[in-house]
């Protein structure tokens, strides 16, 4: 694999613990094409990275940050979960970190079905301007838009910077015991912060819908929501969930990366590289 095709290029390493997978698959998704150009264009955007971080006072590429041959996104939406499921069941079997970088959302449902067999007393934390709690969209059901309905079928929930949903989905929340904190309550405030970490267990993995952000500094989604979270304000609330609970991986997906727009794809490097450093650099 060549320098530029591996997350932090030359900084990368061959035997890290921290294991990039970039998964450029869009099979499932149901608005605008290109979220299968996200993983080349964030590894693109991580070879301009600092390594320090002034926040962490931390190079993270030291921890040792290795990053996996593409998986093949041929495939149908079935097909892929369960290639992912093997994929991440192997780097857990090293006690690796997993990090995805999609590619549409749908790519978190194999994480999970892997997770669940590896730890007890899992639940999931999905930042996402979307609810993604439809049973079936355009009659299949593993859709991006059925995201957490599936996550919920194997483990519990809290989704976070929800601002588009359909009825059914509102009766599905009211219904339900997942928590679901909506963005128009939560935007510019820290006071929901205990509440949704503490409907959390202890083994937590994260899903990164960066629609979850505001168009104003996120335009380069399939599915720009206005209303939508700032970049401190999420790191914020990140950085606590990490201090207070056992990540055990976490995923960043639905970049739709743009001819003219650079300053997204370094967002989510960026971000990527962060959450990182919260989730292994206690």
């Amino acid at each position: 694999m060549k320098d530029k095709d591996m997350f932090l290029g030359t900084a990368s390493k061959k035997d890290g613990k921290i294991t990039i997978i970039p998964i450029p698959y869009e099979g499932a998704c149901s608005a605008q094409r290109g979220t299968a150009d996200g993983p080349k264009a964030i590894i693109r955007a991580s070879l301009n990275l600092e390594l320090y971080d002034d926040e962490l006072d931390s190079d993270m590429s030291k921890m040792g940050i290795r990053t996996l041959q593409e998986i093949d996104p041929e495939s149908s939406p079935e097909e892929m979960v369960d290639e992912i499921e093997a994929v991440i069941a192997k780097e857990l079997l090293k006690d690796n970190f997993p990090v995805i970088i999609g590619g549409c959302h749908t790519v978190t449902i194999g994480a999970i079905k892997a997770m669940r067999k590896r730890f007890n007393n899992l639940s999931v934390l999905s930042l996402d301007a979307h609810a993604d709690l439809k049973d079936k969209y355009d009659g299949i059901r593993l859709s991006h838009a059925c995201v957490m309905a599936r996550v919920n079928e194997l483990c519990s929930s809290v989704t976070a910077g929800v601002r588009s949903l359909d009825k059914n989905e509102v009766q599905t929340i009211r219904n339900g015991e997942n928590p679901v904190f909506f963005a128009r309550e939560i935007v510019s405030k820290k006071d929901w912060h205990e509440k949704a970490i503490s409907s959390l267990s202890e083994n937590l993995y994260i899903t990164i819908d960066l629609d979850v952000f505001d168009p104003s500094i996120m335009a380069s989604t399939g599915t720009p929501e206005p209303g939508g979270m700032l970049w401190y304000e999420v790191l914020a609330f990140l950085k606590k969930v990490c201090k207070k609970k056992n990540v055990i991986g976490f995923d960043i997906v639905e970049l739709k990366p743009r001819k003219d727009e650079f300053s997204c794809d370094f967002l989510a490097a960026k971000l990527v590289y962060k959450m990182i450093g919260y989730c292994k650099g206690k």
